[in-house]
């Protein structure tokens, strides 16, 4: 069985929203100084996550969301014939969770890639502040809105793409996600393994491999390891725009 996460101690526990240099990534921007006190109160306690530990679990009880702090997480889902589906990659700044409103119960699981800390979120809490502060109830479904925009872009990444374009498409989304979060515009390190990229992306790690030194000798990317440099951006999206091969 995987260990659970471990709380901090309570001298860690105060978290204040108000300073966090992520606020204006997972929370609403342009609050009143005491709507932003009241978001303290909202955030109860950190919770530091082990690598290769899960945060929640399949089947396991909805009580909260999370704001990771610190940190790269993927959603999995288990297969009839055993295998992890990978479901998603998340990020500093990014709210994870909210798989588990519908029927009150995770659906998949939400494991760490490195060491990782979050800010738990109570739901119950959440909901209530929420019809206090129209700003963060609209911020809310917001971030439920964007969840499924990301699902039909992984529906058309999946039906329709040829291999090339699935992971030109990866790696330009998860550059600008790491930009929107102050990291380089074309530099970054991969915190999953090609495996879990095939995974995601439904292809085989030799196709992912394949693609990856299709790009290298191209000069489209430099890769040392799980360090990649785009070197030319307009390359990936001319493979993304291109006419699908019949």
């Amino acid at each position: 069985m995987r260990s659970r996460p471990v709380p901090m101690p309570l001298s860690s526990i105060k978290v204040a929203c108000s300073n966090c240099n992520l606020r204006e990534l997972c929370l609403p921007v342009g609050l009143s100084p005491s709507d932003l006190g009241r978001l303290d109160e909202l955030v109860a306690t950190r919770r530091k996550v082990k690598r290769g530990t899960a945060l929640f679990s399949n089947g396991e009880r909805f009580t909260a969301l999370y704001a990771i702090r610190t940190g790269f997480f993927k959603t999995c889902i288990a297969t009839e014939d055993g295998r992890d589906q990978v479901t998603g990659f998340q990020m500093a700044g990014e709210i994870i969770g909210l798989d588990g409103i519908v029927n009150d119960r995770h659906n998949c699981d939400a494991v760490a890639l490195e060491d990782a800390e979050v800010c738990v979120m109570p739901f119950d809490r959440i909901e209530e502040l929420s019809r206090q502060v129209p700003a963060l109830q609209n911020h809310v479904h917001k971030i439920m809105s964007r969840e499924i925009v990301r699902e039909h872009g992984v529906m058309l990444l999946l039906g329709s793409m040829r291999a090339e374009e699935r992971l030109a498409t990866f790696l330009l989304n998860l550059v600008q996600r790491l930009h929107a979060r102050g990291f380089s515009q074309s530099e970054l390190v991969l915190r999953m393994t090609r495996e879990e990229i095939g995974s995601y992306l439904g292809l085989k790690l030799e196709t992912v491999s394949r693609t990856f030194s299709k790009f290298a000798e191209e000069g489209i990317v430099e890769v040392r390891q799980r360090h990649v440099r785009i070197l030319d951006t307009e390359a990936l999206r001319r493979i993304i725009n291109s006419p699908t091969c019949s």
